[in-house]
């Protein structure tokens, strides 16, 4: 991939990132929890593989974005532990919320995810800006 083509695919997530980030308030709104904790991990999804676009980190799965991201950010420092292991607990909430029965999270967990998510956000898009 060219990089103006890659470095325009950064932008297109991250910006992907942040309009999802931004639809939480419309499923709080709606008591949508299990669908609020799935775009709470998404936007972070989105994000991470911005991140990994720009220094050309093509995973397959959504696995494989979650160890890369460990890899080649939180083991080196680049982006914090406490990033890395709110990523994993997001991916876990996700995966339990939308395939597992009988699960449903709650306003609570919901409410618990938003900073952190948002956290998560802003230190990828500053580390973008770098």
């Amino acid at each position: 991939m060219k990089t103006n083509d890659r470095e325009e695919l950064v932008s297109y997530r991250l910006k992907k990132a942040r309009e999802t980030f931004n639809e939480i308030e419309i499923l709080i709104e709606n008591k949508l929890w299990n669908t609020a904790v799935n775009r709470l991990y998404y936007s972070c999804y989105y994000a991470v593989n911005a991140l990994l676009i720009r220094y050309e980190i093509n995973p397959k799965t959504h696995a494989g974005v979650r160890q890369m991201l460990g890899l080649h950010f939180i083991k080196t420092g680049l982006i914090s532990n406490e990033n890395g292991r709110f990523y994993s607990v997001i991916f876990d909430k996700r995966l339990t919320g939308d395939y597992d029965d009988f699960v449903d999270h709650t306003k609570e967990d919901v409410l618990g995810l938003i900073e952190p998510t948002d956290k998560l956000l802003s230190e990828i898009e500053s580390h973008l800006r770098k």
